[in-house]
This record gives structure tokens, sequence and C-alpha cells, in this order.
């Protein structure tokens, strides 16, 4: 006897297979258009809720980035030569179409704005570097995600900081050295170079990431072609992938004259180093084993120690995996030159990580930790494809992991911008520069000091006498009661440019200024009104060198 009820039950369940069957089919036609809305929906959130939590401009080097950027366009010597030499320059270069606007400056969304669309365009290409080499489309998913809900990328790409910048730049090139390695297209390679020589013009860690990834090409195209098309194609790839570094050198030599500049000059890294290293704190230099140690626990910090041991394991079956071509393999080593980087920087002294607890009493550059995402999200989306039982298991386990840092708000870069040494609370400071400095009369302070009293007083930058001010600033510092109403400085400090030089001089050694209010990051001095009578209040040198 025919059953109606088990035929209507089968043309069900076919009907709902159909369903499926076509939902599936969307979804992985349009995936990589609803992860790249994911991505932007999750960056304007995120740089909402940091904005309007103040949480935004925390980080005084944030402030920093956002002045130099907008000294370009605005001040008493406006021009490119205010993108300076102490840090590297495209991040400030990318303000310039938005911060002449005060909105732009002041919320931080001129440089937040280029964080922000790097970090979607890192998401994007991890999704893509999995695609490459044939992961599944959970696996991509599941990559995309361990790097867009990590809270200290969140709260890093909602800033006018570099590190996301330079990620997206680094990641990219190592991206299409990967293709390169695969396909051996000529433009994958350039391609390659052009983001490589991107990143060199970010921070230096892209200088590693340059002479890291030359390393390999040659490794590889000696490995296949020999030493002829070896040098070749290293002379291709370097032209491009080194023509940041070489105009870097250029651009110190042309505006300070001295093409090392940036490594020597007073502002550099290296001048900090000395001081800390006077200081006793610079405590990795020449000890391998404490750089070592310093720099994974900034990792554990701002990626989970689950995220990076699942990073790690994924590595370690990547690289042991027969199915992935040896070129494969050797290009993919360069999503490892972050961490050879920084702890090579620890080791020599060139930079300085401070672990609460472990290596100090406070945090300082902990953010460098969050290098390692995009590689560890790569890795772990390979690993959840290649171990198909442990599949959900370990989503599972990595979808507890994010909900409890998401519910604890659990992120390192917003304590090391809020109560480490990478903060200032210039409140104080700036507060009376804008209640009190009011009128006609320039402010003399040292930018490199404090940077973060000049962004937060709500002054404009022709307020400003600063080093950057050619002129103004040696006229100011050798007879300042004929330039500077106010002098903002610490007292007794001879790395504060500004008390160095002003200390030498009749206005200062005589009493000329009243210290009209002292705070614990600087001191406020006023010029006394019976010595004002030569004090000039307008911009009149004009166009000087």
């Amino acid at each position: 006897m025919f059953n109606f009820r088990t035929l209507e039950l089968s043309l069900t369940i076919s009907e709902d297979n159909r369903l499926f069957n076509l939902f599936r089919k969307l979804i992985n036609k349009y995936i990589s258009q609803i992860i790249l809305l994911f991505l932007v929906f999750l960056s304007t959130f995120s740089f909402l809720i940091y904005y309007q939590n103040g949480l935004g401009l925390s980080y005084n080097d944030a402030r920093s980035h956002l002045d130099i950027g907008r000294r370009v366009v605005e001040g008493l010597k406006p021009g490119l030569a205010q993108l300076g030499s102490v840090w590297l320059p495209l991040p400030h270069f990318l303000m310039i179409p938005t911060v002449w606007n005060d909105f732009m400056w002041h919320s931080g969304l001129s440089g937040a704005i280029q964080s922000m669309a790097s970090f979607v365009a890192t998401g994007a290409i991890v999704y893509m570097f999995l695609k490459k080499i044939g992961v599944s489309v959970l696996g991509r998913i599941i990559g995309v995600l361990i790097f867009a809900l990590n809270l200290n990328i969140l709260y890093l790409q909602s800033t006018a900081m570099t590190e996301l910048l330079l990620i997206a730049t680094m990641t990219a090139g190592v991206y299409f050295l990967m293709l390169w390695s695969k396909d051996e297209k000529i433009t994958n390679l350039i391609f390659s170079a052009f983001f490589v020589m991107l990143s060199t013009l970010v921070r230096y860690d892209g200088w590693f990431l340059l002479a890291f990834a030359g390393l390999l090409i040659i490794i590889e195209t000696f490995r296949k072609r020999g030493y002829k098309v070896t040098e070749g194609t290293i002379v291709l790839f370097g032209t491009l992938a080194g023509l940041g570094v070489v105009l870097w050198f250029l651009w110190n030599l042309a505006i300070f004259g001295d093409p090392l500049y940036f490594i020597y000059g007073p502002y550099s890294a290296h001048a900090q180093q000395t001081q800390l290293e006077e200081a006793g704190v610079l405590v990795t230099k020449g000890d391998i084993l404490l750089s070592i140690k310093i720099y994974i626990y900034a990792l554990l910090y701002n990626s989970n120690a689950f995220i990076a041991i699942m990073g790690a394991i994924g590595a370690f079956v990547f690289f042991i995996d027969k199915k992935i071509k040896t070129v494969v393999k050797i290009a993919s080593t360069a999503l490892l030159a972050p961490l050879a980087f920084n702890i090579l920087a620890l080791y020599l002294g060139h930079s300085v990580l401070f672990i609460q607890g472990l290596s100090g009493d406070t945090w300082f550059n902990v953010r460098y930790g969050v290098m390692l995402l995009p590689t560890f999200a790569i890795f772990i989306g390979y690993l959840v494809y290649k171990l198909a039982h442990l599949r959900y298991v370990l989503i599972g386990l990595t979808a507890f992991v994010l909900f409890f840092s998401f519910v604890n708000q659990d992120a390192v870069t917003i304590d090391d911008a809020r109560v480490g040494s990478s903060q200032k609370n210039v409140s104080e400071v700036s507060g009376w520069l804008r209640s009190y400095a009011q009128g006609e009369g320039f402010i003399l302070i040292s930018a490199a000091s404090h940077d973060a009293i000049i962004f937060s007083s709500g002054h404009p930058m022709k307020k400003f006498i600063h080093e950057g001010t050619g002129l103004y600033w040696d006229h100011a510092t050798t007879a300042p009661d004929r330039w500077a109403r106010w002098i903002v400085m610490r007292t007794n400090d001879t790395n504060d440019s500004t008390f160095k030089l002003i200390s030498q001089t009749k206005a200062y050694k005589e009493g000329w200024y009243a210290l009209v209010d002292s705070y614990p990051f600087a001191d406020i001095y006023e010029l006394k009104p019976e010595y004002s009578k030569n004090l000039n209040t307008k911009p009149v040198l004009g166009k000087q060198k």
C-alpha cells in the first residue's frame, strides 16, 4: 500500500535540502563581500565606542602623531619639513588630506581612519591568504575572526597609532610574496615589493622585513634557477622594496644635513634608549633569553595564551605538511619576521618593552605584541581546516576564549594607554593653557617632550613656538622675553629642550618670568608685565628657514 505520509516527508526533506544547498551556494558566492561588510561594520562600531569613552586619544603617541600631521598644514612654519625624523613619514603624510579640519584633528579620526582601513584590509588579506593555500571557507572565516575579534586590535585600529598600518602593509607584502612563490608571476613580486616598501615608511619593523624577504627570495630563486636569475630577481625586488629606505636617507640629508640624523639625532630612538640605559631600565640589552621571555609575554597578553598556543601548533602543522609546497613554506616564514625583529631589537637595545610585574612596575610598548596576530589567525585557520576531527572542539574553545575576553574587556593595550608609561595625564597643564593662555602671545614649549599638551590645549598650532618653527625657536630660546608670553617646561630637567636652552638666558636667570603653576609633567611660566614691552605677538618672521 502506497504511504502518502512517507512521500510527503520525503518531499519535505528534499525541499529542505534544496533550500539548504541554495543558501550554502549563496554564502559561498558572496562570502568575500559578507566578510568585508562585517569588517567595515566592526571597525566603525569600535571607533565610535572608543571615541565616545575618550580612550581613542589615551596614548601619548597618538596625540603626537596627530600633531605632526597638523603641523604640516598649520602653524608658524607649516610644510612637509614638519614630518621630521623622529618617526617614519607615511602615517603622517596620509593625514594631510584631512588633519586640517579641527574635528578630524581633535577627534583623532584623521589618524584613526587609516588604522581602520588597515584593519579591514588585513582581515581581507588573512581571508585571501588562507584561500590561496587551499583552506576551506570555515577555516578562512575562523582565521578572520581570530584577527578581527581581538580587543587589542580593535582598540588600536580605533586610534592614530601606527600598528595597524604596519600590520596591513607587512601582511600584504608577505601575501604577495607567497603568491609569487606559487606561480612565479612577476606582477606578484612587484606587488610584494611595493607593500614592503610602504611598510619601511611606517616603522623600522618594515626594514627588517625588507631584509628578511630579500633573503628568502635569494634562497628560493638560487635553489631553483641559479645565480644569474637570482641576481636579476633580487635587483628587481630590492629596487622597489628598498626605495623607501633610500628616500628616508635622502630626506634626512636634505632637511637636517645628515643622512643618519634619524639614527643619531637628539630626538632619535637611539638618544631615548641611551637615557633609558643610563637610568638602568634597558634590562633586555645583551640578554637574549630575557628578550625572548619579555616578547613572548607581550604576545600572550595581546593575543591570549590559548590563541598563541593554537597559532604555534598551527604553524608547526603547516610547516610539516607535505601537501604544502616547499616554496610556499619558505615564503610563509616571512609571517614570523615580526617575532624575530622584536626579539632582536630588545636584545640589541634598540627597543624597550615593559611587562608589569616582570620588567618594571608599569606597562610600556606592550602593544608590540599585536604584530603576530595576523600570523596566528592564518595558522589557526589552517589548523581548523587540517584537523577536521577536532574542528568543532577548536571552534568551541576559541569562541569561549573570545567571549570572555569581551566580557572582561581584557585588552592590555588599553591598560598600556591609560596607566602605563605610554600615557601622560596632561589635563591639568593643558586645561590651564586653555583657560588662561588667552589673547595675543606665543607659548614656548618643546614638542618633543610635550606634544600631548599642545594637542590637548585646544589652541591652534600657530600659537606654539617649538623645535620645528625654525627662527622662532632660535630667537625664543635665546631671548624668550621677546617672543614667549608663556613657557611650558620641566624645570631643572635638561632632557626638556626648552629648559636646557632658556636656563642660560638673562630673562630666566633674573626672574623675568613668574612661575604661575606647577604640575607633575610640566611647569608653566608667564612673562611679568614689566618685561613685556618688547614682546612680539605676531608671526612677523614670514617665510624663513
